[in-house]
């Protein structure tokens, strides 16, 4: 099959509209790096067994008719497949593991999805922490789950996890709860909007009163934290407000606070991008359609924005109509008569987000670390190490990472980026979106030499 359009990433955003575009009769290629359809929200969705769909919950369980979908739609999905480059004209790179390949369509739809947000806290590199997401998608894929695990951060993610680890009747040791106080009284202004959506919001109450009556410790307040031990965690301190440090001893500290659109491929590929202050990242500018600066290229999901897995459907939806007009397969105005629908759930969806990014805005003292924290994972630097290289007067974050290597190493930012953005505008007095972001080139992805050496190029566009 020579294809007519790619997909990369086979999430709510990718699956939906792969479907779309193949059910159409237009030869797709979906180009996912994970073993199976589903995206991290949908992880597994196809092999679970009902009674785990059940435990997860009915967000969960509603992947199933769409990954059935997309099976059955004809798209040609690659599973275990990584995309190392993506160009402004719309040629792609991947590998499937044995071969690599550059392959020019007309159309590219990214539905790369979300990443957490690094929450770089002293002791954060120890074996035995990892993020929130990590501990789920160790449930949703075999069923494993960590015994007295401590989760910490803020975002309703967190309390997700925790519910589905009592429900899978795994025993939590407590909840530190990073969440500002100061923002609930900010988030109350956009309460109005928010009530328009009430399902959500209440789905959320219930996930703290099921932790409650768990009898699982709930600590709100959580100023600051650290991970205890030397080779491995061995437990986690607090410090509510201006209290006293508090301990507690266990082998495993889950972290989140919040989650953020995966830009590295829209970035390398040269895409415009924006900074969003309410979210506190950057994300590709797109218009109505969800198409990027680069002609054919289009941003679906939460990588183009987080709005959470309804609003990333919508999304695909929408950028694959808008694709299907671009290949002459759909007249514009059966386009816009079959993106109603999409559109008025994009909207329902995005009536929630102010409310809920204002009410968990990581604290700042999360964001920006301690001297003593490691910031840059890969190349092991500091943040006093970077805040000192800061005060000699580089210009900005590439700058910074030419003269200390932060952002360097295989993950190209991926788990450092926003912390040293972040960090550099503090430390300068700037606003984030006044300075550039990190410079990412092609491949994003590790490729080896043999693949490389081996490489085969078509062209479809």
């Amino acid at each position: 099959m020579t294809p007519e359009a790619i997909v990369i990433g086979a999430g709510p955003a990718g699956m939906t509209a792969a479907a779309i575009l193949a059910e159409a009769g237009v030869a797709t290629l979906v180009l996912d790096e994970n073993p199976a359809a589903g995206g991290q929200i949908w992880r597994g969705i196809e092999a679970a067994p009902a009674t785990r769909r059940t435990l997860l919950g009915e967000d969960y369980a509603a992947g199933l008719a769409v990954a059935r979908r997309l099976a059955a739609s004809g798209a040609d999905h690659r599973p275990g497949t990584t995309v190392w480059q993506l160009s402004s004209e719309r040629e792609v790179g991947w590998t499937d593991g044995s071969r690599a390949r550059l392959t020019t369509v007309p159309v590219v739809i990214v539905a790369t999805g979300a990443q957490e947000r690094p929450m770089p806290v002293p002791g954060w590199t120890l074996p035995g922490v990892m993020t929130a997401g990590g501990a789920q998608t160790l449930l949703k894929n075999a069923g494993i789950a960590a015994d007295g695990a401590v989760f910490a951060g803020t975002g309703p993610l967190l309390y997700l996890v925790v519910r589905q680890y009592l429900a899978a009747g795994i025993r939590v040791a407590a909840v530190l709860d990073t969440t500002d106080r100061g923002q609930r009284s900010r988030a109350l202004r956009e309460m109005p909007a928010a009530l328009t959506r009430p399902g959500p919001l209440l789905k959320g109450l219930a996930w703290m009163r099921e932790i409650t009556r768990a009898g699982v410790p709930l600590v709100r307040g959580v100023t600051a934290l650290k991970v205890l031990g030397e080779e491995a965690a061995t437990g986690i301190a607090w410090r509510a407000g201006h209290g006293d440090w508090q301990e507690i001893a266990t082998e495993h500290v889950f972290l989140h606070q919040g989650v953020v659109p995966s830009v590295n491929l829209s970035m390398a590929a040269g895409l415009d991008h924006e900074w969003c202050d309410r979210q506190l990242c950057w994300r590709p500018e797109t218009d109505a359609w969800g198409e990027s600066t680069a002609e054919g290229i289009f941003v679906a999901g939460d990588g183009a924005g987080i709005a959470g897995w309804s609003a990333a459907q919508a999304r695909g939806e929408i950028a694959a109509l808008a694709a299907l007009t671009r290949l002459g397969r759909l007249g514009e105005s059966d386009r816009d008569a079959r993106a109603a629908a999409p559109r008025r759930a994009l909207a329902a969806e995005e009536r929630l987000r102010p409310f809920l990014d204002t009410w968990f805005r990581p604290a700042d003292a999360f964001r920006l670390p301690s001297d003593d924290t490691i910031v840059c994972r890969c190349e092991e630097i500091t943040a006093g190490a970077l805040r000192e290289a800061i005060g000699i007067g580089l210009a900005g974050p590439n700058q910074l990472k030419s003269y200390s290597r932060a952002g360097m190493g295989p993950c190209q930012g991926r788990s450092c980026g926003l912390t040293v953005h972040e960090m550099m505008a503090a430390s300068t007095g700037r606003r984030p979106s006044e300075l550039e972001p990190l410079r990412l080139r092609p491949p994003v992805k590790p490729l080896t030499i043999t693949e490389l050496a081996d490489l085969e190029t078509d062209d479809a566009g």
